[in-house]
């Protein structure tokens, strides 16, 4: 396979520019609600098992769950053999000994859906060498004929990144060189002060002799917001007295990196108008500090004002190319197919702004927990980390991607719950799935399912059929933060990227029955006291339109049950107990 290209499809619309166009690939579904079901990794991790598939199939009928909506049995890493046979792939005979057709065909009968794992690299993540990457076609084939319903896709050992278990050095392929300087039918401009710096990744060194960083922003770990421009472009404003091709050159040192690589792109102009001259790598250099010129581009210029831009977009591209590879391929083994696509790449290429066109839903982190395997044990830190792996590090990223979510796009997957699982308290389970049903985040279940009982408490959370309700509503809206007690500056609640939890937020969301849910979530671990309010009117200025028309309401509350009228449109508390929430549902009289 080409370097410059991973996945060779049919698809072209896919170019730098049309990440936000909002078509989807052919085969796409649109319309489809957060996928609900259980999925072995939490539980089980590598360790799952045949009979223990089968065990949570039982269960999940016997509790009534797929009654609610858990439908999808999913398998995870582990269940391959580590190499494939004459090319395909095939079961762990130890583990798997019946094979996945003989695992589907038991799943289906009970009325539920078959779900399976893989890779767009290599290797799986726990390293059997059985990846998509190169077997779309062949892999995808297998799935129709083992009749999979869902396909979650990973992320590790892929060629064209710098991904976990992968090489670091790939970071050659997804971010440009160091620029001081591009060189245009003879005229030189310095990319310090002459160059025009788009997007969160670009920088200007320290000396501002050059510019770094021109790519896309690695989004799988904290700290990255997901709003605003992800790539970073070194732009230049041409005049040109006619139209015409020039030459373009540009001084450059590169390196294997975070911030300096060796592939660039160059096009003139945006849009549906704009054209590209190159992708490619450059020539490497001697080291990341010795600058040289690079042989001529030829590039077309038009009469009048030309925006030439130095980029490089191949991080988010050939995550796109290789997932909608596997789409394609499931296209042909069946045209008419069904299956989901949970594209797993853990918010590393920020796919909020591209996995709409292939995917049903995506990843925006890392795992929530890397302690799985015995039921799983996040132990302390499962709440609050500073890092990836906790329920409020998901939530601080997933609570301001509603403007990427939606029944045409698909959904913002804050990744697995960990309801059941050792270091949680039944207060932050509760909080953890009023979190994930707010803000319509797919509802797999990761614990071990033969430790619920009709009715006690994690069955009373995992089904509480009006919370779900919520999650699966019609209308299809991700909740918006309405207000937050955390001071945003200048920010929008429903834009600033927050890590600190010592704060309440309050979450609004329209649905379809014409009324609203309202979420007081106190995301900290201290108890909190004071009023925090929410109007209707505050709700419908941040979706910009009216969603009532009285100023009479009736309100119930979703963990217990108590009904009240409200006739001043303000929703308040006054505290709320550690890491705990307080959900209504506001209808209009």
């Amino acid at each position: 396979m080409a370097l410059n290209s991973p996945s060779k499809i049919t698809e072209k619309e896919k170019r730098f520019d049309c990440f936000s166009d909002w078509k989807i690939f052919s085969g796409k579904k649109s319309g489809r609600l957060p996928a609900m079901g259980w999925n072995s990794w939490n539980a089980f991790g590598s360790g799952n098992t045949e009979a223990l598939t089968r065990s949570m199939a039982d269960c999940i009928v016997a509790l009534g769950l797929d009654k609610l909506g858990y439908k999808y049995v999913v398998l995870d890493d582990g269940c391959y053999k580590s190499e494939r046979v004459d090319g395909k792939l095939s079961n762990e005979e130890v583990k798997f000994p019946g094979g996945f057709k003989a695992l589907s065909d038991y799943v289906h009968s009970k009325g539920l859906k078959f779900g399976m794992y893989n890779d767009i690299g290599t290797n799986l993540c726990a390293g059997a060498a059985v990846g998509t990457c190169g077997h779309e076609a062949i892999d995808a084939q297998s799935y129709i004929d083992w009749g999979v319903d869902f396909l979650k896709i990973d992320n590790c050992y892929y060629l064209w990144d710098n991904a976990t278990f992968s090489n670091p050095e790939n970071a050659r392929f997804v971010f440009a060189p160091k620029i001081k300087s591009v060189i245009i039918d003879g005229k030189k401009f310095n990319a310090v002060s002459d160059g025009i710096l788009t997007g969160a990744s670009v920088k200007v060194d320290d000396n501002k002799e050059y510019v770094f960083g021109i790519g896309t922003l690695d989004g799988t770990n904290t700290g990255t917001s997901p709003v605003g421009v992800r790539s970073g472009e070194l732009v230049f404003g041409v005049e040109s007295d006619s139209e015409k091709t020039v030459d373009l050159q540009v001084e450059y040192a590169s390196g294997r990196e975070v911030g300096i690589g060796e592939w660039l792109q160059v096009a003139v102009g945006t849009g549906e108008t704009a054209e590209y001259f190159y992708d490619d790598l450059l020539m490497p250099t001697k080291d990341k500090d010795t600058f040289i010129v690079s042989a001529p581009i030829g590039i077309c210029l038009k009469a009048g004002k030309n925006k030439i831009r130095i980029m490089n977009h191949r991080r988010q591209e050939n995550t796109l190319d290789s997932y909608a590879a596997m789409l394609e391929g499931l296209n042909k083994a069946k045209p008419d197919h069904e299956v989901v696509l949970s594209m797993c790449e853990w918010g590393k290429t920020h796919p909020q702004n591209w996995a709409y066109k292939v995917g049903d839903s995506w990843r925006i982190l890392n795992d929530i927990t890397f302690r799985v395997g015995s039921d799983g044990n996040p132990g302390f830190g499962a709440w609050f980390d500073k890092g990836t792996p906790s329920v409020t590090s998901q939530y601080n990223k997933a609570v301001v991607m509603d403007e990427f979510a939606g029944l045409d796009k698909g959904w913002n997957d804050p990744d697995m719950l960990m309801i059941g699982m050792d270091g949680l308290t039944l207060v932050q389970n509760k909080t953890h799935f009023t979190m994930w049903c707010m803000m319509n985040s797919p509802l797999m279940l990761g614990l071990d399912l033969r430790r619920v009982s009709v009715g006690d408490e994690l069955y009373k959370i995992i089904a509480n059929g009006e919370m779900i309700a919520l999650n699966q509503d019609a209308l299809g809206v991700q909740a918006k933060r309405i207000v937050t007690t955390y001071d945003c500056g200048s920010e929008a609640p429903d834009k600033a990227y927050i890590e600190d939890i010592n704060r309440v937020d309050v979450l609004a969301k329209p649905l379809a029955d014409g009324g609203i849910a309202i979420s007081f979530i106190n995301v900290s671990e201290e108890k909190w006291t004071g009023c925090v309010s929410v109007s209707v009117s505050q709700i419908e200025k941040a979706f910009g339109k009216k969603l009532v028309s009285s100023n009479k309401f009736t309100v119930k509350d979703l963990w217990t049950g108590e009904e009240w009228e409200n006739e001043t449109g303000i929703f308040e508390i006054s505290e709320l107990d550690a890491c705990d929430n307080v959900t209504w549902k506001v209808k209009i009289l």
